[in-house]
């Protein structure tokens, strides 16, 4: 029989995926929130008009270029990224023609868009919550109110509200850590809420990361919530306590092109321009980068412990196989490998495989 994947191949499990997203999309309804998925994770328009199935029409991206790829089909768009100055061009093309919304957290950046915007365009300012990547401390409200006021100021700016992203959570190791971070973010930004909401009433928080959208119950003073990673999984967030195994939507075929029986490894076609180099701290085997199960066609089944991913180079993988497994394989064969990280895998592979018949593009 003919092999039906030359090169690292990545598949979606259409059935997994469609059930995470109406899994978020039934969780948000019920809590009165506003969804607006992340779609960094997937970055394809077929798999956007699967939320469209399901009511959505807000979504969240990571950059411009993003924000223009899925313009030709969706009217409002958040870009979650601290507004880049130099892109102003392809800012005011956009917010000429779809709802923008960008995100800002100095009064430079809130001057330069004063000064240079053309068209309608909703401003976010970025609360930091305890991820001290990028953002306005909560309790600093000086800063908060000089933005405000330029923002007042200006006939093309409108205040949006505030925006965090708990991405510390992805730091954890079970579901108790994830709701203490998520307790302490909410009570961070609770207050903000309380203090603006009459001076602003169409202002709302937007809040989102894809382990506490996951396990969290308590959205209080929460009106908007952007996860992503959650349309895939991946071992990541197993290993966080966000999901398990079985809920995984992508995995990646790979290629045998040696076999070690003497090390007990099998190399593959599939290395960090595949999978990225993101590893995992495991308490059995140390880092793994990805994990082998067992493959049905265009499906996959139950993990084959012991075998898993232990190196990374460019374009080769390590794979670390038990005696029991070893002898099971020869080269031409394919291995199927979970991902430790769905969103870098699934923006090196560009493309999805669902059947023989079916496969997605993205961007």
């Amino acid at each position: 029989m003919k092999q039906s994947f030359t090169k690292p191949t990545l598949l979606l499990d259409e059935c997994k995926c469609r059930e995470n997203i109406k899994t978020m999309a039934l969780k948000a309804k019920q809590k009165g929130l506003i969804f607006r998925p992340h779609f960094k994770t997937h970055q394809s328009l077929e798999v956007g008009e699967w939320y469209k199935e399901l009511g959505v029409d807000k979504i969240t991206v990571s950059s411009l270029e993003m924000a223009e790829y899925f313009s030709s089909e969706w009217n409002d768009i958040t870009v979650a990224f601290p507004v880049n100055i130099l892109e102003i061009d392809t800012i005011n093309s956009l917010a000429k023609k779809i709802t923008l919304n960008l995100l800002i957290e100095s009064k430079d950046a809130a001057l330069f868009l004063k000064e240079n915007v053309k068209y309608a365009l909703g401003i976010f300012i970025k609360i930091d919550v305890g991820y001290n990547r990028v953002g306005v401390k909560p309790d600093n409200t000086h800063l908060i109110e000089e933005i405000l006021e330029v923002i007042d100021a200006s006939e093309s700016l409108k205040f949006s509200g505030f925006l965090a992203h708990a991405g510390h959570t992805y730091n954890c190791i079970s579901k108790e850590e994830i709701l203490q971070i998520h307790e302490k973010a909410v009570r961070c930004l609770h207050p903000l809420k309380l203090k603006y909401e009459s001076r602003y009433p169409d202002s709302i928080i937007s809040y989102g990361d894809t382990p506490s959208c996951s396990v969290a119950e308590n959205f209080e003073g929460i009106d908007e919530i952007r996860p992503g990673n959650f349309v895939f999984y991946d071992l990541a967030q197993v290993q966080i306590g966000s999901t398990t195994i079985d809920y995984i939507a992508v995995a990646v075929v790979c290629p045998i092109v040696a076999i070690y029986k003497e090390r007990k490894e099998i190399v593959i076609y599939g290395g960090g321009v595949h999978f990225s180099k993101d590893c995992l701290e495991d308490e059995h085997y140390g880092a793994i980068c990805g994990k082998v199960v067992e493959r049905d066609q265009d499906k996959w089944g139950n993990e084959i412990p012991g075998m898993y991913l232990k190196k990374l180079s460019q374009e080769h993988g390590i794979v670390h196989v038990p005696d029991s497994e070893i002898d099971n394989y020869k080269l031409g064969d394919c291995l199927t490998i979970l991902p430790v990280h769905a969103c870098m895998t699934a923006n090196e592979l560009k493309s999805y495989y669902i059947a023989p018949d079916k496969t997605i593009l993205r961007l």
